[in-house]
């Protein structure tokens, strides 16, 4: 392969003297390794913070061994189950680890916090024998609300299952990724992490008290704790206010499932007028590479113009495609606006500057290298004309719309030869004489095979070339009449010179034609939603019709699916909460607190853009599957400690299980914060471009869960949680001798 790759570069550069042509520019794999570079050491500055955070709160080595050990373990289980599956390391299967970091974090802070305070009870110079009844204690004691919240978070990615086309073809690999996390990190939460703590957890942590910042962080957060409880009413209107004010901010979002990937390696189309000769192609292309080559940040630059003998692209001479290979240490944005520039410098010059990548989406979604096409569909290529142009002046008045072009209908003349069947009949001539009569002096015939050697030729009976060099030569040519006469061609049929078409597009047999445009400065969905309202005022003829094409149409198109397949989803997690919590009420009122625990990061993006991309929406399902699994883990406590102690709901049951569920609930939130962060500081750089957004949501998203489930969740269980009943799947504890 890189041989052949090789021979091709050669050619070019004799072809194109004065221009550089690298083969670097033709093998993004310095982009991929740049791409995994800035990730893996964001991840790794993240993965730091996060042992840190579990240093501090867990305070000793061992624990924060077992937790870091077991986090690590879930993450290379998930990725050698992608690896037996035959997936490839790409952005999408990265995206789903990274939404089910939060999960796995939280699973194994719970694990490992709960059997670390139960440890540190036992006496220290208690029997050792009591250890592994302690360990088997603590990590069954959660596991029926733990079940369930699993559960729940699967429930959660099943509507993306049912998105079909080209963007469930996106989300599927993120799904699969995001679903095998969280099932390694289950496992791990039932096997490794028990056995870790069972063999690390020894005599250096029995008996030893809680790390002091956390008990004073647990003493001011019961005094707060204690205020809200006794002003529920207060904190309930602040929580829905908060979560109005998430659903206020979206509108603002710009729905745009892609961002532009910042790729190093730019893909120029490149059209000239229809007449342009080989030559001068030749040298516009010579001359654009001397001058892209001058931009600051240009590394190497490639070109190839026309179709080649075996090409599998219907162009003319007139058409070229131009690779040009930035540094990846310069501005991308920079670099493209003076690529940009340097080709506005040649009018007459249609162009577009794409990655390979975009390039590659919109010739899926839209059929053309377009952001957004207007197709058109109906039987007469007059009207498909006129009202193409009708379409093209309603668009070009919308905000953002720019290379704003109709499909170019190449034509070329034509010899038309119309029969006359009453002049023809005098002469006994039918049309399929005239017709095969006429193709073969104007065309030829086959009329038999010449074999020479091993080689095989054609025959082909033919007119003498005068005698097809000008439309009189044609209007003279000898017909045979059945009588064994001639006539002329011009007596029995009429000749002359029409347009005609090179080719013709259809789609399901219907003749179509095109209306593209690129979007700048602009979301696609408002764009969209304008360029819909101005053709409804554009009226089309009977079996004529006009329909929008791009990403923005093929979300509309799943969406309908999604929300189903979501309706759906919701209603089995409402049914899984209530089985949790064998309580109607709280059920409801655990789906009642999400919102305003995603506020924050319906907030944050707005700071950050407020583009509501791929990563944004993975950021906002991160918020919710850690505020759903923190929120299920505080109520299924208390629901246990009424239960075994046989005390009532009240102000000092809540008090007490909430503090004891503080340092887990602040590991589980800094801990994933913290890995979240470095890609949020980092930028929107090459490589982080879903990522970076998605960073933005999580943190904003973090901040407002952890206090909904700090400060709301404890008061509504108070208020309303006295007719809930123990957990469905609750594990009797195992009896612990010497406790």
């Amino acid at each position: 392969m890189t041989r052949a790759v090789d021979e091709k570069l050669n050619t070019l550069r004799a072809g194109l003297p004065g221009v550089n042509i690298d083969s670097t520019v033709f093998r993004p794999a310095s982009f991929i390794r740049t791409a995994i570079g800035h990730n893996g050491r964001a991840l790794l500055l993240g993965a730091l913070l996060l042992i840190a955070v579990l240093l501090i709160f867990l305070g000793h080595w061992r624990p924060t061994l077992a937790g870091t050990v077991a986090i690590l373990t879930s993450l290379a289980a998930a990725l050698f189950v992608l690896h037996l599956r035959g997936e490839t390391l790409n952005v999408m299967l990265l995206t789903g680890l990274m939404i089910a970091i939060g999960v796995i974090v939280d699973v194994v802070v719970v694990g490992v916090e709960n059997i670390l305070r139960r440890v540190r009870r036992l006496p220290a110079d208690g029997d050792g024998r009591v250890l592994p009844a302690v360990v088997l204690d603590a990590s069954v004691e959660m596991q029926g609300v733990l079940l369930f919240a699993a559960l729940i978070l699967l429930l959660a990615m099943v509507p993306v299952l049912f998105i079909e086309d080209v963007l469930g073809a996106f989300l599927r690999p993120l799904a699969v990724s995001y679903l095998l996390a969280v099932g390694a990190g289950a496992v791990v939460a039932l096997t490794l992490t028990p056995a870790l703590s069972l063999l690390l957890l020894s005599g250096a942590t029995r008996g030893r008290g809680e790390p002091g910042l956390i008990l004073w962080l647990r003493r001011g957060y019961e005094r707060m704790l204690a205020w809200t409880v006794r002003r529920s009413t207060t904190i309930f209107a602040a929580a829905g206010v908060i979560a109005l004010a998430g659903l206020a901010v979206l509108p603002s979002f710009s729905p745009e499932l892609l961002p532009p990937f910042k790729e190093p390696y730019l893909m120029i189309q490149l059209e000239a007028p229809p007449a342009t000769s080989r030559p001068e192609m030749e040298r516009i292309i010579t001359r654009i590479g001397r001058e892209v080559q001058a931009v600051p940040g240009v590394r190497n630059f490639g070109a190839h113009f026309g179709r080649a003998v075996t090409g599998d692209q219907a162009v003319g001479i007139n058409s070229a495609t131009l690779w040009v290979s930035l540094d990846p240490s310069v501005d991308h944005d920079a670099g493209v606006a003076a690529i940009q520039k340097t080709l506005g410098g040649y009018p007459g010059l249609a162009h577009r500057v794409e990655t390979y990548t975009e390039h590659s989406l919109k010739q899926v979604l839209t059929g053309s290298n377009d952001d957004m096409v207007v197709r058109l569909y109906g039987p007469e290529w007059n009207v498909l004309r006129s009202k193409a142009e009708d379409v093209r002046q309603a668009i070009s008045g919308i905000g953002g719309v720019v290379g704003l072009h109709k499909e170019r209908l190449v034509e070329e003349p034509q010899v038309e030869i119309e029969l006359d069947l009453a002049r023809a009949a005098r002469y006994g001539l039918t049309p399929g004489d005239v017709r095969r009569q006429a193709a073969t002096l104007m065309n030829g015939i086959q009329a038999g095979q010449l074999y020479q050697g091993q080689e095989m030729f054609n025959v082909v009976v033919w007119s003498v070339p005068e005698a097809r060099r000008s439309l009189t030569s044609i209007r003279n040519l000898l017909l045979d009449t059945p009588n064994g006469g001639h006539v002329r061609l011009a007596e029995v049929a009429g000749v002359r010179i029409v347009p005609a078409m090179t080719s013709i597009h259809r789609e399901t047999i219907t003749r179509r034609m095109d209306v593209g445009f690129n979007v700048r400065g602009r979301d696609l969905g408002s764009i969209a939603r304008d360029v819909r309202r101005a053709l409804q005022g554009v009226e089309f003829p009977l079996e004529h019709r006009a329909v929008l094409l791009g990403e923005f149409a093929q979300r509309q198109e799943a969406r309908q699916r999604t929300l189903i397949a979501g309706a759906v989803a919701a209603i089995g997690i409402f049914l899984l909460l209530q089985a949790a919590f064998r309580s109607w009420r709280l059920a409801a009122l655990t789906l009642l607190t999400w919102p305003a625990a995603l506020a924050g990061g319906a907030l944050a993006a707005v700071a950050g853009g407020a583009t509501l991309s791929l990563g944004a929406l993975a950021g906002f399902l991160a918020v919710a599957v850690i505020a759903a699994r923190t929120g299920m883990t505080l109520i299924g406590h208390l629901q246990r400690l009424g239960e075994q102690e046989g005390e009532a709901v009240g102000p000092e049951l809540v008090l007490r299980g909430s503090c004891e569920r503080l340092a887990p609930i602040l590991m589980t939130a800094l801990g994933t914060g913290l890995i979240f962060a470095p890609f949020a500081v980092s930028g929107n750089i090459p490589g982080l471009e879903i990522v970076h957004p998605m960073a933005f949501v999580v943190l904003g998203g973090l901040v407002t869960s952890t206090l909904v489930t700090l400060f709301v969740v404890p008061p509504l269980y108070a208020r309303y949680g006295a007719g809930s009943a123990e957990p469905a799947l609750d594990l009797p504890p195992v009896a612990a001798a010497g406790q």
